[in-house]
């Protein structure tokens, strides 16, 4: 298997690093999907005669094991290089699939929690880190837009997932167009199988494509001294096993935990809470089914478009103050949302698409802000850390959302009412995430690495 190896990917002289961002794309289109499980989730309650909660769980476990296996094998994926760890992040993923769709044939509801959620979020974990280092390197003078156009990839996944999963549902279900339908268990196993073999062509694809830039490689034109004039820009190096030591990782921490676990609390209930807020008295809802599908991908837009578009406005900004706008501005809009929200169709469709691309801008800031308080010695594996606060939300906002939703009442009776204590619980996460934002400062000198060390093979530094 050598010819996975870093050194089998670096990319000749001349090179042109504008063809990096289509492979990685192609690896987070893919699992980007993850976004997209709200579409099938009330099949699922009805076919293993689960709750909300129970059902809630399969989506909580691959996020936690992207946070896990992102902290745990960081440090691999920087050595090994990008195409060896998309390889594995493609096996292990379109394999969750296939277990996960033989726990839905046989009714063993286990079976998907080890399938899509363990298996499955390893995957997710892997694919999600190994193009992200390697594009920070490709694009040092501008990371913000570096990582955005990656992980615009992970949340533009649904906007592919969502109308594809609704259109296979439907054909592999001969009762589609029944009144009230919800696909079977077997249209939805079905769907598993198919994903797992379009995935994996699509992510095989993009490991075979990627290319790393050579250690002594430099944009033309670039200064790093222009990057270190900004405020909380280093040149300097930390490693991951310092960087954990930091309060500033920390208080990243605190921030990213938040604004996750506010944006999961919309994205994971996608579909039923657009129909639940405009459902009326009678319990028919006045948005249906296929609408509400819509609108999961209209979220995956602004998902997808938020991290490319804040992300890239933080090279001009700074990524402390974006992270002021999420969180800040992302507090006022969940009130808006909670107390107003089902006043008129329009403004919560704006309110839930500007509240999502907040979200998916944290996660595609959060490596260019690593990068700007830790270098570039080790980043992908400071940035694998971090992620477990998106295992941390994984677990959180699906909690608070179907916790309170069960508490209310069972689904398909719920209305906008029900959704106001989770709201505001986010609320109240959205501010400890800005006060933790606010505090982070430039990081101590000692904990900086000897300028020896930010030259090695696998993380070059940069050089002012």
């Amino acid at each position: 298997m050598s010819w996975l190896d870093r050194e089998r990917t670096i990319a000749r002289p001349g090179f042109n690093r504008w063809l990096i961002p289509p492979a990685a794309l192609a690896v987070h289109l893919c699992i980007g999907q993850a976004y997209a499980t709200s579409v099938y989730k009330t099949a699922l309650v009805k076919h293993f005669n689960a709750s909300l909660t129970e059902v809630g769980v399969i989506f909580s476990i691959a996020i936690v094991m992207l946070g896990l296996s992102a902290a745990v094998m960081g440090t691999w994926v920087d050595k090994s290089g990008p195409r060896k760890a998309m390889v594995v992040s493609a096996v292990f993923w379109t394999g969750g699939f296939l277990v996960g769709a033989l726990g839905i044939f046989t009714r063993q509801l286990w079976l998907v929690y080890i399938g899509y959620g363990v298996i499955g979020g390893i995957g997710l974990g892997i694919g999600y880190i190994s193009p992200v280092s390697t594009l920070i390197k490709w694009f040092p003078d501008r990371p913000g837009l570096a990582t955005g156009m990656a992980i615009m990839g992970f949340g533009g996944g649904a906007l592919i997932a969502s109308p594809l999963s609704s259109a296979l549902l439907s054909a592999y279900d001969p009762n589609s167009g029944a009144k009230g339908w919800v696909a079977s268990g077997d249209a939805v196993g079905k769907l598993f199988l198919t994903l797992a073999v379009v995935y994996l062509a699509y992510m095989l694809f993009g490991a075979f494509t990627i290319k790393v830039p050579a250690a002594d490689w430099r944009p033309a034109g670039f200064d790093p001294a222009r990057v270190k004039a900004r405020a909380l820009v280093t040149t300097e190096n930390v490693s991951a096993a310092n960087a954990i030591k930091t309060r500033q990782f920390w208080l990243l921490w605190v921030a990213l935990f938040c604004n996750v676990t506010a944006g999961i609390g919309i994205l994971e209930q996608a579909a039923p809470m657009i129909q639940d807020f405009f459902r009326q008295p009678g319990g028919v809802s006045l948005v249906s089914a296929a609408v509400a599908g819509g609108f999961v991908g209209l979220l995956s837009i602004g998902n997808m478009a938020g991290r490319f578009v804040w992300s890239a406005t933080s090279d001009v900004t700074g990524r402390k103050r974006i992270y002021m706008v999420y969180l800040g501005v992302g507090t006022v809009l969940y009130l808006v949302l909670a107390f107003a929200g089902s006043s008129a169709t329009l403004l919560y469709v704006l309110l839930a698409f500007v509240i999502i691309s907040f979200y998916g801008g944290g996660f595609s800031t959060a490596p260019a802000y690593l990068r700007d308080l830790f270098g570039t010695f080790q980043v992908g594996a400071i940035h694998g850390r971090l992620l477990t606060a998106w295992s941390a939300a994984g677990v959180a906002g699906p909690l608070i959302v179907n916790g309170f939703l069960d508490a209310q009442g069972s689904p398909g009776k719920l209305t906008a009412q029900a959704y106001q204590p989770a709201l505001l619980t986010m609320v109240a996460l959205l501010i400890v995430g800005f006060i933790a934002n606010s505090l982070i400062k430039p990081v101590d000198a000692r904990f900086h690495e000897p300028s020896a060390a930010g030259a090695g093979d696998n993380e070059p530094a940069l050089e002012s």
